[in-house]
């Protein structure tokens, strides 16, 4: 893989550091419209005094000819008030390279981590929860489990019936502290501000960029309108065989439960497409992050 983590970061916030200390900021918006301007001096430094955080978010991107590389904390940069966290937030030394000049590969690849956001808070769509093909409940003792589970029926984080704790960005916390987004980052979303507009919110980790919820009407019009743009995944009509009680375990929440039906939305099944962005005048191949399934994409259609 082309990314990786590395030793702890040492932060050095000088130059072109855009550094804030309050939760309003929004230091980690990229700067530039041309493609060799994305992303590539955002230094920040925001000290987090939610509840839920109370700790200091650090983020740098910096740009080179082939690479584009995020150092941060992963500490989120926006209020955390919600949710119900079976750890604390802690500070995670994630050093991150992307391809500068991402290329389409022969085909997609899935991959559990598929992206980092701008203030280095990873997204993680998946979960590690699973259950029985005969469970009876949600509760202990029922035959779920939502760490390191191995049966065959896998839990959603979004929308199911078992219940993750995803705060009002729909996230949470893994075992060793490291806050991830399992969908759309709402608070860091109003934190950017943008309004109803492509939002620049990170870059998957073949280096293509990630939007969230909106997109152009025509994907090749930056003037044809904005719209929330929709995944080309729906629920199945009938349950797979051997799936436990619809009763108990409503559709939806079990990723088994859907199904890619291509054309259906606006996006492949790696939740992208490929058309202009505000970022990208001449056109890319981008992701989207959208209000449903599958989220955040599950696979990458670039070279990692």
């Amino acid at each position: 893989m082309f990314f990786r983590y590395a030793l702890p970061l040492a932060c050095v916030l000088a130059g072109l550091s855009a550094c804030a200390s309050d939760n309003a900021a929004s230091a980690t918006q990229p700067t530039g419209t041309t493609v060799d301007g994305v992303a590539c001096s955002i230094n920040s430094s925001t000290v987090n005094s939610s509840p839920k955080v109370n700790a200091t978010s650090t983020v740098k991107w910096t740009c080179s000819s082939a690479t584009r590389t995020m150092t941060g904390n992963g500490i989120p940069d926006h209020p955390v008030t919600m949710g119900n966290f079976a750890t604390p937030i802690r500070a995670q030394n994630l050093t991150i390279n992307f391809r500068f000049t991402p290329t389409l590969g022969a085909a997609a690849v899935t991959t559990m981590n598929p992206a980092y956001a701008l203030n280095s808070v990873k997204f993680d769509p998946g979960t590690a929860g699973t259950c029985t093909s005969n469970a009876t409940s949600v509760n202990p003792g029922g035959g779920c489990v939502a760490a390191m589970g191995t049966d065959p029926w896998r839990l959603e984080a979004i929308g199911g019936a078992f219940q993750f704790g995803t705060d009002e960005s729909n996230a949470h916390v893994q075992p060793n502290g490291q806050y991830h987004y399992h969908g759309l980052p709402e608070a860091y979303l109003t934190k950017l501000n943008k309004g109803q507009a492509m939002t620049l919110v990170g870059f998957a980790v073949d280096g293509f960029p990630v939007y969230a919820r909106y997109g152009y009407v025509a994907a090749t019009n930056a003037s044809s309108g904005i719209k929330s743009v929709t995944s080309s995944y729906r629920l199945k009509t009938t349950p797979d065989t051997g799936r436990p009680s619809v009763t108990i375990f409503p559709m939806g929440t079990f990723t088994q439960d859907y199904t890619y039906a291509a054309g259906s939305g606006d996006l492949d099944e790696c939740n992208g497409r490929t058309g202009v962005t505000p970022e990208y005048p001449a056109g890319i191949y981008h992701y989207y992050i959208t209000s449903t399934y599958p989220y955040v994409q599950r696979c990458v259609k670039g070279t990692v």
